[in-house]
């Protein structure tokens, strides 16, 4: 058997499926709303986003809007992988 007569009607199927396109345009703004919250955050700790390394001598306040800012990234790939039509 040729695999070309076993794949194309496959290939065939498939194709005729409905697709749905993943939210990529909802993931960039998912992503910039979690990066304004994080700036938010570090201005009112006092401090400017970007600018402050991450050692033994970070403030508290600073881990939790890291911390707060990785589990809002990560919500933002559930938007990236949900379909939409």
């Amino acid at each position: 058997m040729k695999l070309s007569a076993f794949f194309i009607p496959i290939a065939l199927g498939l194709g005729a499926l409905p697709s749905a396109n993943a939210g990529i345009i909802g993931y960039g703004i998912c992503q910039t709303g979690c990066n304004v919250v994080a700036v938010a955050c570090y201005a009112a700790a006092g401090y400017t986003f970007g600018t402050v390394t991450a050692g033994l001598g970070t403030p508290a306040v600073i881990l939790g809007c890291n911390a707060a800012l990785g589990k809002c990234s990560a919500a933002c790939a559930i938007v990236a992988l949900t379909p939409t039509p």
